[in-house]
């Protein structure tokens, strides 16, 4: 599972109830889940199901149906890479990037922090996890400014995008605010 250090976080889920885990993920990203348990009960998959679980899969199984129902999800995100409203188009997979039809060329950093906004909209992500994640294993070396820089440039880039600063916090991708 990527995103968030869970330990950090002090979450941990091992012998968990995977309901909750579920529920959890599912409220803080875009990740899809998938159980695969020796739960085979009615009650347990539909419970699983109503809770957030993209599919649901219980032991025995065979490594052929197991492979086709990953492959379906993965299927299903797909569209994930692209994103388009009334003022933008972005398309991830071809690193386009349009802006009221105008095409807009972000850097490589810009486009990761353009990503993550738009896979967490309406989450408010905290300095350090966007740090964390757009910079990576660089980001000892990252000045502590550069979050800042890099965010205010990509909003001049998008032409007033709905990035909301949370003053002490971080930012978030907010759909309904006006523009």
């Amino acid at each position: 599972l990527s995103g968030p250090d869970w330990s950090r976080r002090g979450i941990s889920w091992i012998n968990g109830n995977g309901i909750d885990f579920c529920k959890y993920v599912k409220s803080v990203s875009k990740t899809s889940v998938i159980f695969l348990t020796a739960n085979d009960t009615e009650i347990d998959i539909v419970t699983g199901l109503e809770n957030g679980a993209d599919d649901y899969i219980t032991k025995p199984f065979s490594l052929a149906v197991l492979r086709a129902r990953v492959n379906t999800v993965l299927r299903r995100n797909e569209n994930n890479n692209r994103y388009k409203d009334d003022k933008f188009i972005f398309d991830f997979d071809n690193m386009s990037f349009f802006v009221c039809e105008s095409e807009v060329f972000l850097s490589k950093t810009e486009q990761k922090l353009l990503r993550l906004f738009i896979e967490n909209k309406g989450i408010t992500l905290n300095r350090e996890m966007i740090i964390e994640r757009v910079w990576g294993c660089d980001m000892e070396f990252v000045e502590t400014n550069a979050l800042s820089v890099a965010v205010n440039r990509l909003k001049k880039k998008l032409d007033n995008p709905p990035i909301k600063t949370v003053y002490g916090i971080g930012y978030v991708w907010e759909e309904n605010i006006n523009r």
